[in-house]
């Protein structure tokens, strides 16, 4: 099968997640990464044996001529990294969320288009066996949906532990998009409809309740507490059977007239690197192949982006 060569741009946690589960594909190879931190990119080189540090994504294009990189810079670089990697025919793997806000997703969006990129977003969440095992069973189930996601955020944890608090300000993209991005995967059609039961209020972060209904007559009900206890959970339900996820990477459904909650199995995949990112990595390797692949384009990323603006408009 065709080697598939890959860069890396960034060089913090999430990067070398990403190198890991590429590693891991006997077909690809990764030959080099940029960081604004050189040591730190010196630092994965040496612990995956990756062939060259490069001082600029020009550089690293130009030496590598790699057919995929990977993005994995903080919230406020991205807008930046991404446009300087939209200059070179690579495809390209963002890391969420791609920009700090919706219209800095925009803006990039926008860039790749200008530039006829096929660019793509890592919301690894959508590759989880458990998540994959609930969009499958869901195949064969007909009726109504009902989507519920519960959300718990720490923005001032957030702060304290150093981010941005210009990221901190916008902490529903950066993080609360893990779990708004579940009524995409799960709900169909359009948006139709946003009821704000309890409306967020920037000046003192509590609760968020909102009610988003579809085209396809699939309700969504998102749940939010602020700087508060709660854990992630999703659940789908359908008048046939009902699916649960908490933790996000276990999953079990239950059928109606029964009270058997049957567990889905979690692939080793998910238990031996960061959850989704190995299936994640080859769905990256069957996209720049041309083949069928189930990654979500930087349009798609965009879309959850907009559902986070719906849910949390001022």
């Amino acid at each position: 099968m065709k080697q598939v060569t890959v860069a890396v741009i960034g060089a913090g946690f999430m990067a070398d997640e990403h190198i890991k589960a590429f590693s891991d594909i006997p077909e690809v190879e990764i030959l080099g990464i940029h960081s604004r931190t050189r040591a730190r990119a010196e630092t994965l080189t040496k612990k995956h044996g990756i062939a060259q540090v490069y001082d600029s994504v020009d550089a690293l294009y130009l030496g590598t001529q790699a057919d995929l990189v990977i993005i994995a810079v903080p919230e406020l670089s991205a807008t930046k990294v991404c446009k300087d990697a939209f200059k070179h025919p690579w495809q390209a793997l963002i890391e969420k969320p791609v920009g700090y806000n919706l219209a800095d997703a925009e803006d990039i969006a926008a860039a790749a288009r200008e530039a006829d990129r096929k660019a793509y977003v890592a919301l690894n969440r959508r590759h989880y066996s458990s998540t994959r095992a609930v969009v499958q069973e869901l195949e064969g189930v007909e009726g109504q949906r009902l989507v519920q996601v519960f959300d718990q955020e720490n923005p001032q944890v957030a702060l304290e532990g150093g981010r941005s608090p210009l990221v901190v300000e916008n902490w529903m993209y950066a993080n609360s998009i893990h779990i708004i991005d579940y009524l995409c995967v799960f709900c169909r059609g359009k948006v139709t409809e946003v009821e704000h039961v309890i409306k967020w209020d920037p000046k003192e972060p509590r609760f968020v309740l909102t009610k988003v209904k579809y085209s396809s007559g699939d309700i969504g009900v998102y749940q939010a507490i602020w700087n508060g206890p709660g854990p992630w959970v999703v659940t789908v339900t359908t008048q046939a059977k009902r699916w649960e996820m908490r933790p996000l990477e276990q999953a079990v459904s239950q059928v109606y007239k029964s009270r058997e909650n049957i567990t889905v199995e979690v692939h080793h995949w998910d238990k031996e690197f960061k959850p989704g990112l190995r299936k994640q990595a080859e769905e990256a390797v069957r996209a720049v192949r041309g083949e069928s692949h189930d990654l979500p384009s930087l349009e798609e990323g965009v879309e959850t982006m907009k559902l986070v603006s719906l849910i949390y408009a001022p």
